[in-house]
């Protein structure tokens, strides 16, 4: 799996990552929007999360603290921009501000989810890859959604 940033404008500061899921989309979704699941494979490697809220629909707030590995927490805040159900979910996180755009497509019994990251600044993207490890993170995430799906299939 490969995090991908091209060398266009817009992609100069974007993380993108696509994964065929071996689920069908209306179990992604469910996995995606559901706190009692979302909390138990968001984040890198070794980060636990607390959701305070979340209601997945347009103009609704995503509050959640993760949970480091080395103890510290870290408040997250995120607002709903468009929501197509079992299809796509876009959100703006705050802090650092960047523009997720998350699509579902489904391919029998199984879903491609194409993952992208939109950054306010080429800088900012930078900072954001080079000292928080976003691109690894990222990946991490995707690989830590794919894990607890296959738990999740009956």
């Amino acid at each position: 799996m490969k995090v991908e940033t091209a060398n266009d404008h817009v992609s100069s500061r974007e993380l993108r990552i696509a994964k065929m899921l071996n689920a069908p989309a209306e179990l992604v979704w469910e996995v995606w929007t559901n706190p009692d699941h979302i909390a138990n494979w968001w984040g890198p490697y070794g980060f636990t999360n607390t959701i305070h809220t979340i209601a997945v629909i347009a103009g609704g707030e995503w509050r959640l603290t993760m949970h480091g590995p080395d103890g510290k927490t870290y408040t997250n805040k995120s607002v709903f921009v468009e929501i197509v159900p079992s299809k796509k979910i876009v959100f703006q996180h705050f802090n650092p501000n960047y523009l997720a755009t998350i699509v579902f497509e489904p391919d029998g019994k199984e879903t491609l989810m194409e993952w992208t990251m939109q950054f306010e600044t080429t800088e900012l993207f930078e900072t954001v890859v080079k000292v928080f490890k976003a691109d690894e993170g990222l990946k991490q995430n995707v690989e830590k959604l794919t894990s607890y799906i296959r738990t999740q299939i009956k």
